[in-house]
């Protein structure tokens, strides 16, 4: 089931509980009403993507700036839950002036990360992938932070402008 207007919440969704609902253009640009989603499985990273795209094409990114976007939130959605043991994502669309913007931050309360330095260096992992993630997804936003206390959990924020 979905919300009016739009087709990211699927059925596991009951309509009156979909994290992404529409915002009118006045909350959008006043910042006033920012989205939580959860991210504990593949499905919600899905939905996730699909919220991310639709706020961009909606600010008016172009397709690369969409693609960067969704790709880098892509990668820290699956490390919040691979590594993180799920958490959330919050999306708030930001205004500057003439410049509108997306600011994500994915956050979870796992084991943290010990060295972010080394973490953010490419080929490093503590899993088994290719260790890319981290690095990759601070190249393709506009800005990245990253706070993370063994033992408290990882808040990584990243931003990409219009």
């Amino acid at each position: 089931m979905w919300k009016e207007g739009w087709n990211y919440c699927a059925s596991s969704w009951p309509t009156d509980e979909c994290p992404w609902q529409p915002l009118s253009a006045v909350q959008r640009v006043n910042n006033t009403a920012p989205s939580v989603m959860p991210l504990k499985t593949s499905e919600d990273v899905v939905r996730m993507r699909q919220a991310v795209r639709t706020h961009a094409v909606e600010l008016g990114f172009g397709l690369v700036d969409q693609t960067k976007l969704v790709t880098a939130a892509s990668e820290l959605a699956r490390n919040t839950i691979l590594y993180g043991g799920g958490g959330e994502m919050t999306l708030e669309v930001l205004t500057q002036g003439e410049r509108r913007g997306i600011c994500l931050t994915f956050s979870d309360r796992g084991p943290g990360i010990a060295d972010i330095g080394l973490a953010l260096k490419d080929g490093y992992t503590s899993g088994g992938g290719l260790g890319l993630g981290l690095g990759g997804a601070k190249r393709l936003s506009n800005e990245f932070h990253i706070d993370s206390q063994p033992g408290e959990g990882t808040r990584v924020t990243i931003k990409r402008w219009r």
